[in-house]
Parts: C-alpha cells; structure tokens; sequence
C-alpha cells in the first residue's frame, strides 16, 4: 500500500511579492511550520479566499477552523502557537517595547514601501524613497550595541524590518560601506545569512537581489 502525504493543517496564503506576506513566512520558517503556501496576488485572489477571508486580502492565515487576516496577528498566534524558539521576549514590560517598535515600523517604514511601491505619483514615490532611506539611515547606529534590533536575540521585530531591507535594491535605495552604514549592513547580513530568512523567501523575492 503506498504512503499517503499527510496534509499539513495550516494553509498560508501568500503574496510573493509582499513585504508582509513575507514577515509571516519568516516566523513560519523560524518555527518550523509545516504549512501549505497557496501563491497568489491581490491582484489574483484565490477563488476560496472570499469565503474564508471578509477583506479577500493577503495575507490570510488558516488554521484548521481559525482564519487570520492580519500579518501582526498572525505573527503572534505563530509565536504562541510554537513557543520555541521564543520571538517576543518573556517579560511584559520587554514585549510591550517589541510590540510598540512593531508599530513604529509599519508608521514610519511600511507606509513609505507601499507608497513607493503602490502610488502612481512621481513626486510621491521621489519623498517616501527620501523619508524611508533617511530613516532607515538614522537607526543605523543602534546596531553597534547589539546584533538585533534592541536585543540580542532575534524577534518579531526583526522579523518586520527584514523584509524591507531585503526590498531596498528594488525600492531604489542602496547603502555604500562607510562609518556610518557599517554596522547597518553588518545587521542586514546577520538577517540574510539565517536559515530561516533564505527558507521564507519566494521566487519573486530571490530576483529582489540577483
């Protein structure tokens, strides 16, 4: 009698190109879930998505009779759902922080990388490139003190900021080596160079940087 696939009970429907699509395949690979990825784009739903998700938006997470729509959500099911290795830190005081740098992010950084990505308006996309390399160059020094972002292991946050630093070439924003980029780029390494991080990423993302 032949061996009969178990399916996995967890279905992620992905967009490929989607900075947060991709946060959550991150924790997905940090975790070790085993999981179905249903590609697609927002563009190009799935016809069962309508069904499941009342946004018919990516991400959506499904979890047997539990369906997620929202990537911070998920993130943190995910995280309590597989405890190890742990991605938010274990005090209240400490997780509240990661929670408010998550936030923090998607103001000051997410919003910018979906105008330059989704808006139409020369002027718009020329500001927000400005604003987020700007940005991004202004934390670079936090990186001396320790190898994540404000800890030293890593966590949801870095898990939301990866993802955008991995998109910079194809926002148009390139970092050179100097004084003041070194330990950023020191940073971006330790990210890429995780078994996890090379795990999460889709086709699409791979020719982000070729």
């Amino acid at each position: 009698m032949g061996v009969v696939a178990k399916r996995a009970s967890m279905t992620f429907y992905s967009d490929n190109e989607s900075h947060y699509s991709h946060r959550v395949r991150i924790v997905l690979a940090e975790k070790g879930v085993a999981v179905d990825v249903v590609e697609a784009s927002e563009a190009h739903p799935p016809d069962e998505l309508a069904d499941l998700n009342p946004y018919n938006s990516l991400p959506t997470l499904v979890d047997r009779d539990l369906v997620l729509y929202e990537s911070k959500v998920m993130m943190e099911y995910l995280d309590e759902r597989f405890p190890h290795p742990p991605l938010l830190p274990v005090y209240p005081v400490a997780r509240a922080e990661s929670r408010l740098y998550i936030h923090r992010i998607e103001r000051d950084w997410c919003t910018l990388v979906d105008a330059i990505q989704h808006t139409r308006s020369e002027n718009v996309v020329e500001k927000s490139t400005r604003e987020l390399r700007e940005g991004i160059l202004g934390i670079a020094p936090i990186f001396s003190d320790k190898p994540f972002f404000m800890s030293e292991e890593f966590t949801l946050v870095d898990c939301c900021i990866a993802p955008i630093l991995w998109r910079l070439p194809a926002l148009g924003i390139e970092f050179r080596a100097n004084r003041q980029t070194k330990p950023l780029l020191a940073y971006m390494d330790t990210l890429f160079g995780r078994e996890s991080f090379q795990a999460s990423l889709s086709e699409q993302e791979r020719e982000m940087r070729l």
